[in-house]
């Protein structure tokens, strides 16, 4: 289809109509997702040429895509209330506060430090779902834990969950590391002093954000500087997780300087009275963290030893698509589907930690009767809405996607700027197909080769240019819809996804912002 503005002005409409109603009206996530999900379905047939064949496979394409979030988004909850049932959360929540006092130090340490561990071990939503109630634990209040939850952990996405998203831009672009890895990794190491900037803000607030500079800039310097070093080394699977482990050690090491021990006298006392576990037993902190630490064992042993990672993966969920095309041309090629590892999966691990943690908890005596039954109603509640809207939000960007409309959206950007002013629009880019697909990973799918040759074209540098797009997407996908409802949903917010979406978005561009500014600099 030719572009003009009337054209890329129906492929944006989708996502106009997610937006307006989430923000302006302030619908939950399942409503505004279905609304998005009708009209993109809607321009796609009428507009687009995407015929009834196309809408169907693009929606078994969803299914299949949602599956896998869903997968982390269900055993992620069922994590929480297992160490929750058990009084576990209470237990940290008090003894974090032993560590420092101070609010602001509280929220970096989960909020930016422990939520990027997360994304460097797990996936989508994993730092929001366990990151997020923990805050709450600590008595912030459920929008203050959901926004640094997701802005927190924005700079370790790219090189996160094994580096999925940059195996990913070398598949589609056929470029070596080597190359990619310089520019992805300076670009995302200065976001990383962003993001934590804004956790301490949203902690603390001003005076808390000046009292943490030092700590801001002391953290943001050793997970930057060791990010980038293992990326150029060839150990970019292990970029996000290595440094945020590197910055949790510093940052406890930190807490235990005057400054920022506070005073626990005049800090404000955590509030655990949504929390379950109550029967006034005493708890140990260690055995309260087995869940955790259970977790992270799981996922380095199956992510980093070869052949357990091979049998586990053994079995995949798995179907494949014919070739689609629309009335005007827009081909998707033949091919799989996301395959969905049954037994190997980030969810899989969640699943595997949450049962030995029950295990623990209750041989410990930390259960009341009937737990099991409270936990699974309880991650039943919890999940239904935000599954629903993540199954609306993938319908939406999986159908705009195979009927062009994705594609129309960046190529009206990038042909709205020159090459002098490309290389500030090039984030953006990156960004807008994260928020639309919840992914950066798929970003990179959607957008790498088309910024490739952008580049080519005005004569840019291309791992530049390349950098900007996957930074852009790490950051973009920390302001996706799907992504704020999983956070919602883990807090008692289900109904507020609005609210929430837009103090997300608004504190959202601005390390979106500043990496744009970096790579136009650069160029």
């Amino acid at each position: 289809m030719e572009l003009n503005l009337l054209t890329w002005t129906l492929a944006l409409l989708p996502v106009l109509v997610v937006l307006i109603l989430m923000l302006g009206f302030k619908w939950g996530g399942s409503r505004a997702g279905a609304a998005g999900w009708i009209a993109a379905v809607l321009i796609a047939w009428l507009f687009f040429a995407a015929g009834p064949r196309l809408i169907a496979y693009t929606q078994a394409k969803a299914v299949l895509l949602s599956l896998d979030v869903l997968y982390i988004i269900w055993t992620a909850l069922l994590l929480y209330h297992t160490a929750d049932e058990a009084g576990a959360v209470r237990m940290i929540g008090i003894s974090l506060p032993r560590l420092t006092a101070d609010r602001t130090m509280q929220g970096l340490l989960i909020g930016w430090l422990f939520a990027s561990f997360l994304q460097g071990m797990g996936g989508f939503g994993v730092p929001v779902a366990v990151a997020a109630p923990l805050l709450v634990g600590l008595g912030f209040n459920p929008v203050q834990a959901v926004v640094m939850a997701c802005i927190g952990h924005g700079w370790a996405v790219n090189y996160g969950s094994l580096a999925t998203s940059f195996q990913t831009l070398m598949a589609v672009t056929g470029l070596p590391g080597e190359l990619l890895a310089p520019d992805s990794a300076w670009l995302l190491g200065l976001s990383a002093y962003v993001c934590g900037a804004i956790v301490a803000l949203v902690a603390g607030g001003w005076r808390g954000l000046l009292r943490s500079l030092p700590a801001v800039l002391v953290l943001g310097s050793v997970m930057a500087f060791s990010q980038y070093a293992l990326a150029v080394n060839r150990l970019w699977n292990l970029g996000a997780t290595g440094s945020a482990m590197l910055g949790l050690l510093v940052g406890v090491g930190l807490c235990r300087l005057p400054l920022y021990r506070g005073n626990p006298q005049t800090a404000p006392a955590a509030d655990f009275s949504h929390l379950n576990g109550g029967d006034g037993k005493p708890r140990s902190l260690k055995l309260s963290l087995s869940a955790y630490a259970i977790l992270v064992v799981l996922t380095f042993a199956i992510n980093l030893i070869p052949p357990l990672n091979a049998f586990l993966d053994q079995i995949q969920l798995n179907l494949t698509f014919p070739e689609l095309r629309t009335g005007f041309g827009w081909v998707t090629p033949a091919g799989p589907g996301r395959s969905i590892s049954l037994f190997g999966h980030t969810g899989s691990i969640l699943l595997y930690a949450s049962l030995i943690s029950y295990f623990i908890y209750r041989r410990a005596g930390y259960y009341r009767p009937a737990a099991a039954a409270r936990i699974g109603e309880k991650t039943v509640k919890g999940a239904v809405n935000s599954s629903l809207g993540i199954l609306a939000m993938v319908g939406m960007a999986v159908v705009m996607s195979h009927a062009g409309m994705t594609n129309l959206l960046a190529l009206g950007m990038s042909r709205s700027f020159g090459v002098t002013a490309y290389p500030l629009i090039a984030p953006f880019i990156g960004a807008l197909g994260a928020f639309i697909t919840g992914s950066n990973n798929n970003s990179n799918v959607l957008f790498a080769v088309l910024q490739m040759r952008t580049a080519e074209l005005l004569r840019l540098s291309v791992p530049l240019i390349l950098g900007a797009q996957t930074a852009g997407g790490s950051l973009g996908s920390i302001m996706a819809p799907a992504k704020v409802i999983v956070g919602c949903s883990t807090v008692g917010l289900s109904d507020r996804e609005g609210e929430v979406m837009a103090t997300v978005i608004r504190y959202g561009l601005i390390p979106i912002g500043i990496v744009a500014l970096a790579a136009w600099l650069a160029a």
